[in-house]
Order: structure tokens, then C-alpha cells, then sequence
């Protein structure tokens, strides 16, 4: 029987995980710690079914709360600790979390977004110093550490935004089965890339633990029974020493990444061993070709690349397949089946592009308190879309070549210009505003807002400075508009519908893909 439960308790002693400060936690420390979480969050009144929500930094206490969610059938929702308080706020309020759990590096967001959210103060728990949440290690260190009773499989919820920019969280029923098959079934992600469990591998996450990704890749390898060595922040020098120290066999990055990696100088690049990375495995974002390219002839052919969302997935590149068919994010999972249809919803032969559509057995999810969206995300044969466009080719081979009509990808986070718009759209002086994503070496893409002054006020670089002040506090700062421009009327049809791919097109000529 697999579950990382199941092996804690078999080998107490193996290496489990190492903070980012350095700090190695066996498995059997691992263990005790989920475990007593399971039994102070009980002696709260957290039941079955229950959410509880956390903003936490990189390292053992994510893992913690996933772990003792995922035995308790509790829902677990890790929220973006660069989120501004009103945004953790509404997660809190949409998710019905029970309980909030901390840290003091986050003290003012949390506890502004707290208050705001109405979570009761007994609920409100801190690793360190937050005004108005009660100590962790005072709340669980009385409890046993032996595994609590009636033991129940959970589950984490993530939440993603729509093109309406509001947050949603993609929740999934509870399996009724124990927690340690559920956790066994959930490693098939590793195996689709031939990532078997034990055999030595160490995973290295380098990415914040909110990410779906993240939590899933980093879960599944404790499951597995793989060491996991936790980044605190991207460093692209620090990511080498990392795999060259801990022997690491596998990673899940972006091409940022990558392109940052690239971007080392060649004696850095070449004083580290990185012969243990079997698996660098890649997605979030599109890669260009070349950095690609560069990887491959760097690390050998150990890049991978999928398509998945949230939502679930999905395709599959091995690094034999891509270099066949350069570009593809690849075929369908064993697991999956994907379409791609007109806007009728008629499947439509190779080479033409439309709507990409997957299906995953008879696996289902609903967007938390919006059936509407669940509604029209799904087809009446069960299969969704997250609205990216894309075409196979004669050999069954998935290429995308456009994403969802407004969404922006920079440094592989998801980021939607609605909800940019609408902060900024209540500056006084903004009389309209369009935001999208335009290349950049670098980050993949950038944010520029155009905008409309309103009547009488001057274009200038006041006003420039006067928006991005205004968005402060309102949105977290990676939605803050790099580039302010200026235009007399944006375009709009008679029905008002803005025009923005008039306006982003100009900025993409000659470009199919960010960088």
C-alpha cells in the first residue's frame, strides 16, 4: 500500500523533505506533524467536508496542512501569498474556509483579510507573530502525534480565475475511498512521465506551493516516496547547487526558468554536476523553440512538457516526441481523450484550429458557487474547456496557437485584464482602459494598459503615476500595468464590445508565441 502515511510509518528515518533554509525533516517528523495538526484542527470542530485555507510560505508547513487535509477529507485551499488583502479575502469568504492558517512573514495581508472575511478568531491560526491569530505550536503541540482516527480522504481545491477575473475554485467530490488509495491512485501523474516511485528520486520544487502544479507534483512525490527540496524563491544558480547537493532526479519549472537558467554564464552553468535530472518536466506557459532547444542540448533529453489546467489535462511531449515535432505540447494521457471543434461544437480534422476540449475518464469538478460557469465549460459529453485554441496534426500530435482570448502569461502565472481593468476603472480620472499582454524576453509577457483619460484630464506622466498608486493595495503586484500608455478613444464596436485585438495585434506581428 502506497501514501506517504504508509511509508512514514515503514521507514521513519528516510529524508523527506528539506525547507528552504536547510533545515531536513525525516519522514517519521513529517508524519507526527500532519498528524497532530489532524487532531488540534479536530478539537477545533473542523469535520468532514470542511475547507481549511492557508497562506504559507515555501517549505515543510504547506505540506504539513496538504498531508493532514488530504487524511482528514478535509479540502484544502492554499491561497497566493502576493495577493492583496482584499483578494485573500474573497478566496476566505468563496471557499468557506473554517480555519486560516499563517505566517508572520504575511502578517498584514492576513490579518487585514481576516477581519475582512469574518473568520472567527479561534479559527485564525499563525506560525509566528500575527495580531489577532493564535500561536500554532501553542495550539498542536499538546496533541498525540499517532495517526487520528476515522481517516478520510481529502482533497486540495485551487483556485483559478475566469475571463470575468473573478476567482473560482475548481472542487472535485471527495473519493470515498481510504486516504492511502487515494493517495497511490494519485501518483499515476508521475508514472506518465516514468517516474516510479522510490527508486532514489528526489524532487526539487521551485515554484510557490500555491500553484496546482506545485502542490501536486510536490504531493505526489512525498507519496511516492521521494525526498522533496523546497526553493524559497527562484534563483536560477541556486537551483543548479541544489540539484548537484540532493542527487535531484526530477522538477516541474516554466520557461522563464529556463530562460533565466540559459541566461547564467557559461563557467556558472558548467561547475555544477546535473547528472542526477531525469525529468525536467515544463508546462504553464508556452516555450518558445529555441530556449527549448538550448535546454535540451544543455541537460540532455530529460525536458517534458504538458498541457493541463486546473481543471485537469491533458497532453504529453517526451523529449524524443517534441524534438520530432517541435512545438507540440504533444498526445493525449492514457487517462485522457482531447478534441479540438468548431464553434458548433463539430470536431474538426487535422490542421484546423478551434476549441480544445479534454476529458479525463470519469473524473468531474464544478467551479465552487457558479454553475453557470461549470455550465458552460462542459459539453453535454463531459468534456470542458478552458477556452485555449489549438489543432493536431496528421499524427495525433496537440499544437496550440492561441490561448484563451485575454488571458496574460508572465513567468507562467495566469494573470486576466478584466479584474486589472475594473481597479483601474475607478480612478477618477480614467474615462476607459484596455489591458493585455505584450512580448517580453524575459517574462514571456508584460502588462500595458491603454488608456482613455477621462474628459479635460491631461495624458502625462502624472497621470501614469497617479494609476499605479491607485492600484496599490487594490490587486496584488504582479497585475500592476509595467507600461502605461496613453490614447485619445479606445475602440469599441456600436455595441460597446472593446476592440482590443485591434490594439494588441500591432504589438504581436511577426509573433505566434511570448519571447
Amino acid at each position: 500500500m502506497g501514501g506517504f502515511w504508509n511509508h512514514a510509518t515503514e521507514d521513519p528515518d528516510y529524508l523527506a523533505l528539506v525547507h528552504p533554509d536547510g533545515t531536513e525533516y525525516r519522514a517519521g517528523d513529517l508524519h507526527a506533524r500532519c498528524n497532530q495538526l489532524v487532531h488540534a484542527l479536530r478539537s477545533l470542530g473542523l469535520a468532514h467536508g470542511d475547507t481549511v485555507a492557508a497562506v504559507l510560505p515555501n517549505g515543510v508547513d504547506p505540506m504539513t496542512v496538504l498531508l493532514a487535509a488530504q487524511q482528514a477529507g478535509w479540502y484544502y485551499v492554499p491561497i497566493n501569498y502576493r495577493l492583496a488583502p482584499p483578494e485573500i479575502a474573497y478566496i476566505l469568504r468563496d471557499s468557506d474556509a473554517k480555519v486560516f492558517i499563517s505566517h508572520e512573514r504575511f502578517a498584514k495581508a492576513v490579518a487585514a483579510a481576516a477581519d475582512e472575511a469574518q473568520i472567527a478568531t479561534d479559527m485564525r491560526i499563525a506560525i509566528g507573530g500575527v495580531p489577532g491569530f493564535r500561536d500554532y505550536d501553542e495550539l498542536v503541540a499538546p496533541h498525540p502525534t499517532t495517526a487520528p482516527a476515522d481517516r478520510a480522504t481529502g482533497a486540495a481545491m485551487h483556485y483559478t480565475s475566469g475571463t470575468t477575473g473573478f476567482p473560482k475554485g475548481v472542487k472535485r467530490p471527495l473519493a470515498a475511498i481510504d486516504p492511502d488509495t487515494s493517495a497511490e491512485l494519485f501518483t499515476f501523474l508521475l508514472g506518465l512521465f516514468g517516474i516510479g516511485p522510490n527508486d532514489g528520486n528526489v524532487h526539487l520544487c521551485t515554484s510557490p506551493n500555491y500553484h496546482t502544479a506545485v502542490t501536486t507534483f510536490a504531493g505526489n512525490a512525498l507519496h511516492a516516496k521521494h525526498g522533496v527540496v523546497f526553493m524559497d524563491k527562484w534563483d536560477p544558480e541556486h537551483a543548479l547547487a541544489l540539484i548537484e547537493r540532493y542527487h535531484c532526479t526530477h522538477t516541474h519549472m516554466v520557461p522563464t526558468q529556463f530562460h533565466r537558467m540559459l541566461q547564467l554564464p557559461d563557467d556558472v552553468r558548467a561547475k555544477y554536476d546535473l547528472s542526477s535530472m531525469r525529468w525536467a518536466i515544463h508546462a504553464a506557459a508556452p516555450c518558445p523553440v529555441e530556449t527549448k532547444r538550448k535546454m535540451l542540448d544543455w541537460w540532455g533529453p530529460v525536458i517534458w512538457e504538458y498541457y493541463a489546467a486546473t481543471e485537469g489535462g491533458g497532453t504529453l511531449a517526451p523529449p524524443d516526441e517534441w524534438v520530432k515535432y517541435p512545438g507540440t505540447v504533444g498526445r493525449p494521457w492514457p487517462t485522457s481523450e482531447v478534441k479540438v471543434t468548431d464553434d458548433d461544437g463539430n470536431v474538426l480534422p487535422s490542421g484546423e484550429p478551434g476549441t480544445v476540449w479534454m476529458r479525463m475518464g470519469a473524473g468531474s469538478f464544478e467551479y465552487k458557487g457558479d454553475k453557470d460557469k461549470t455550465s458552460k465549460s462542459h459539453d453535454q459529453d463531459g468534456f470542458w474547456t478552458v477556452g485555449d485554441v489549438g489543432y493536431f496534426n496528421d499524427d495525433g500530435y496537440l499544437f496550440l496557437c492561441d490561448r484563451k482570448s485575454d488571458m496574460i502569461i508572465a513567468g507562467g502565472v495566469n494573470i486576466y485584464p478584466a479584474e486589472i481593468e475594473a481597479a483601474i476603472l475607478e480612478h477618477a480620472q480614467v474615462g476607459d482602459v484596455a489591458v493585455f499582454g505584450i512580448p517580453d524576453d524575459d517574462m514571456g509577457e508584460r502588462i500595458l494598459a491603454i488608456v482613455e483619460p477621462a474628459p479635460g484630464v491631461a495624458a502625462d506622466d502624472a497621470l501614469r503615476a497617479s494609476i499605479t498608486q491607485h492600484v496599490e493595495g487594490r490587486l496584488a503586484k504582479f497585475k500592476w500595468p509595467r507600461t502605461i500608455e496613453f490614447m485619445e478613444e479606445l475602440p469599441r464596436e456600436p455595441t460597446g464590445k472593446l476592440l482590443k485585438r485591434k490594439l494588441r495585434d500591432p504589438y504581436w506581428e511577426g509573433r505566434t508565441r511570448a519571447i
